[in-house]
């Protein structure tokens, strides 16, 4: 079974806003970002996507625009050469107290077991925020933060986790999928 690479979706694949993304039209791919996931996936790893969306629950957009949203970026990501193989999302607020959002493992977890994975201790979880780095560190994964999105402001809070220096720091995904394809090419 191929490595797994779990993304976190606003401010690592498509820009991030304080107001929320919306709308299909608000949903913009983060230059490089796409072509990153074709080619990680490319290279042979399995992509998938966890990403709290509480938009809904604060009723700023519905679950068809959510879907609407996920459609453009797997599209551009297959018109690219790649594929996402499972898109998790918790719909929940922050005061929900769910199981799914992130800084909570459930949709690492409901991935894991979508997939068929054992554990996800050869896993890679990539955010831009603690609480994608929290979720990840939860459930075993390598941690990867990119400084896109909120990734620059915590990348000063990486001690609230259990391994801080294990975190591997890139500017954007793109720059995170060329030192991993990079790293395993020098590998013999």
């Amino acid at each position: 079974m191929h490595s797994l690479i779990i993304l976190d979706r606003d401010g690592v694949i498509n820009e991030d806003s304080p107001h929320y993304i919306k709308s299909v039209d608000e949903w913009i791919p983060i230059p490089g970002a796409i072509e990153a996931i074709a080619a990680l996936y490319n290279a042979g790893y399995t992509i998938a996507v966890a990403t709290n969306q509480s938009g809904i629950a604060r009723q700023l957009f519905d679950e068809a625009t959510l879907a609407a949203m996920h459609s453009k970026m797997c599209s551009l990501v297959e018109k690219a050469g790649g594929h996402i193989a499972h898109i998790a999302w918790c719909p929940h607020g922050p005061k929900d107290n769910c199981h799914c959002r992130k800084p909570s493992p459930g949709l690492l977890e409901s991935i894991r077991d979508t997939l068929g994975y054992q554990d996800l201790k050869s896993s890679w979880m990539v955010g831009d925020s603690l609480r994608d780095l929290q979720a990840g560190d939860r459930v075993g994964c390598r941690l990867a933060l990119v400084r896109t999105g909120k990734g620059e402001k915590t990348s000063h809070e990486l001690a609230a986790l259990s391994h801080p220096d294990s975190v591997i720091v890139s500017e954007s995904l793109a720059e995170f999928a060329a030192r991993l394809l990079d790293f395993h090419a020098d590998t013999p």
